[in-house]
């Protein structure tokens, strides 16, 4: 069998080093299994995903040459800037992606019972502060790991499901939904607690100020992968963007990291008075897990963690939405899921679809993606039809166009 250092992982700038291991996770889909006593199914199954990849070459190739023809050809190119997002003008927007949200965290009958309450009790909430929600499906590109490949999927409106087929893209001109905002006037923004390296494809998505972990101002633990809690991270991002005194609107991307594999500790919800600089946090970070230890854990010990640290991902998200000042330029918040977890925890053949929904305060943002079928609300149907995360970019830039 393949050891674990003969896999070799692509250098991706955007995230932390230790992003290498969530790959591997997701190789590993069954963290209890052994075909060899004492060597996990990640390791043994090393010489047959190698056979497996050579096999799929020819399918490779002809994705590639039709990721070529597609950024070739887009609807988009050369449309004027002022007629872009006309009717989002004056409004801040944020993107706000949930690490590992997939749809079955709301569907699995062992993981439902979890979720869907704290679901409701979301919708309560931001049904009391005024807002007003739309959920639909999304398929994303990838399953188990690779967000970053979830992100560059849904800017771009086409299928990032590789490393090589993000290079080709952020080599490209291709219009994202960032830059789209950029054109059309908007501050853009992004929140990545977990880059630690240069990151110069920030430019080709079209984010004007990039803040990575260390400029967020976080003095407190990290929490296993997390380098902070999604509390803190949403926290900062209100601090250094939407409370700055004469800004115009702005775009805003956060990359949530709390419910990133390993999934424990998880810090408890603080009063967001009392958060500071997040030292706060220094009680709550005991028994930090690493990757090594989780193939050792049965799977409902990890589904458990998991889903503990979703909930903790889920009210961080939407609690920060609820508490935003009424005036808050009639804010527009796009939550999603990046991908499923992997099967390690989802089981087989739980897909690749994720929950997506659209927040606001404004009925007429609303009314705009009627035709969409989304459901009111947090939580769609469970036979609720997907989309191609690939087609998202489209949709909105025609709904609100």
């Amino acid at each position: 069998a393949l050891a674990e250092r003969d896999v070799v992982m692509p250098v991706v700038p955007m995230f932390h080093a230790n992003a290498c291991a969530a790959a591997w996770l997701v190789v590993g889909t069954v963290a209890d299994a052994r075909l060899v006593p004492g060597v996990p199914v990640a390791a043994a199954d090393g010489v047959a995903e190698v056979a497996h990849r050579a096999q799929q070459v020819p399918e490779t190739l002809r994705e590639r040459r039709e990721l070529t023809e597609s950024l070739a050809r887009d609807g988009w190119d050369g449309a004027p800037p002022d007629a872009l997002l006309s009717a989002l003008r004056g409004k801040d927007v944020v993107i706000t992606f949930v690490e590992s949200y997939g749809r079955n965290a709301q569907n699995a009958p062992a993981m439902a019972p979890r979720i869907r309450p704290v679901l409701a009790e979301a919708d309560a909430r931001l049904t009391a502060a005024g807002y007003g929600a739309r959920s639909g499906v999304l398929t994303a590109p990838i399953s188990g790991g690779g967000s970053w490949l979830a992100h560059a999927t849904l800017f771009s409106g086409l299928s990032i499901a590789d490393q090589g087929a993000h290079d080709r893209l952020t080599a490209s001109d291709r219009l994202t939904l960032p830059r789209a905002f950029r054109d059309a006037g908007w501050e853009t923004t992004v929140i990545t607690p977990a880059t630690t390296r240069e990151w110069p494809e920030a430019a080709f998505f079209g984010h004007q100020r990039v803040y990575a972990g260390d400029d967020l101002g976080y003095t407190g633990p990290p929490f296993s992968w997390s380098p902070m809690p999604d509390q803190y991270t949403l926290d900062a991002f209100s601090r250094l963007e939407l409370d700055r005194p004469d800004r115009g609107p702005v775009l805003g991307t956060v990359v949530l990291t709390s419910s990133h594999a390993p999934w424990s500790p998880v810090p408890p919800l603080l009063d967001p008075a009392g958060i500071g600089d997040g030292a706060v946090y220094g009680p709550y970070a005991g028994g930090q897990q690493s990757y090594d230890t989780i193939f050792s854990l049965d799977r409902e010990t990890l589904r458990g963690d998991y889903l503990t640290s979703l909930e903790y991902a889920l009210r961080s998200a939407t609690g920060w939405v609820a508490d935003r000042p009424e005036g808050d330029r009639d804010l527009v918040v796009l939550m999603l899921g990046d991908h499923e977890p992997g099967a390690t925890v989802s089981g087989p053949g739980a897909g690749s679809d994720v929950p997506v929904s659209v927040i606001t305060r404004d009925t007429d943002v609303l009314d705009r993606i009627d035709d969409w079928g989304w459901t009111p609300g947090l939580l769609p149907p469970p036979d609720a039809p997907p989309w191609l995360m690939a087609e998202f970019r489209d949709r909105f830039l025609a709904a609100f166009s």
